[in-house]
């Protein structure tokens, strides 16, 4: 039987990206045109179709307007994990307005699903060595497990020296990394995201590949659900450098994912990392 790796989708809008945050006020959002039903639609097609299972981490703003998506998450049997609720960075935050964000965000997923919500995913990764204390709230909040430390070296985030694989931050919590390689003691980003779109496909499935059969450890991959929509309005006033990491091969992605899909095991992040049924 083949390891049986994490598929993790971090449910947000295109023009609720942190890298477009300067360019696209928070109270225009209700304005912009919102694209994420027919986006998770066309993922959830895609794993039914492979018969895989993934966790959704999705933002509470999104639940708010649009609980069918949270609905069809949790009827299809995937795991339903929260990604705070407004979207801002735990860096950018006091302890008590990140305590107040989770906690609103967790009980709103599970009012509409009716199921537990074990997991907590910080919007760009934004718990480092600069806010250890976010681990302290995520379990206050009753999260079982994080994923929000990614152990690279990045502009907008990471904690390059942070363990590869689960470990425990403080008693009670598991913190689960998205994945990396490691080559000459440098991380290697592996788990998706736009290094999935700028890399080609074999590099990826090589890398994944790799974690598997030279760690003997499951991986950890994450994309967003914009990522299978080219036809997303563009974001101009946005800099070269975000614009080229948000829009670089959109129009390959879905083809990828349906051969991701197809060369791995892919399942919920609570079965392959908890052991949870």
């Amino acid at each position: 039987m083949r390891q049986a790796n994490a598929l993790t989708i971090d449910v947000e809008d295109y023009f609720q990206v942190s890298a477009f945050a300067p360019h696209i006020p928070r109270g225009e959002w209700e304005r912009m045109p919102c694209r994420v039903e027919r986006n998770v639609d066309i993922i959830l097609a895609l794993l039914d179709s492979s018969g895989a299972k993934g966790t959704f981490f999705t933002l509470g703003w999104i639940a708010d307007r649009y609980p069918r998506v949270v609905r069809r998450i949790a009827e299809g049997g995937h795991e339903l994990a929260s990604h705070g609720y407004g979207h801002q960075r735990a860096s950018d935050l006091t302890p008590q307005q990140f305590l107040d964000d989770i906690t609103r965000a967790k009980r709103l997923l599970e009012d509409i699903s009716g199921q537990p919500v074990k997991g907590y995913r910080a919007p760009s990764f934004s718990v480092d060595k600069t806010n250890p204390w976010a681990f302290d709230c995520i379990r206050e909040a009753g999260y079982a497990y994080s994923s929000s430390v990614y152990p690279i070296r990045h502009d907008h985030y990471g904690m390059p020296d942070a363990p590869r694989f689960p470990y425990q931050p403080i008693p009670g919590l598991i913190e689960v990394p998205v994945t990396t390689n490691q080559f000459f003691q440098t991380n290697v980003p592996t788990g998706g995201g736009g290094y999935f779109r700028l890399m080609p496909y074999a590099m990826s499935k090589w890398l994944i590949a790799r974690v598997n059969r030279v760690d003997g450890k499951p991986a950890m991959f994450y994309f967003h659900p914009w990522e299978v929509d080219p036809e997303q309005p563009r974001i101009h006033a946005a800099g070269w450098k975000s614009k080229f990491r948000h829009y670089i091969n959109l129009h390959r992605t879905e083809q990828r994912l349906e051969r991701l899909l197809g060369d791995f095991q892919w399942d919920r992040v609570d079965r392959v990392f908890l052991g949870s049924s």
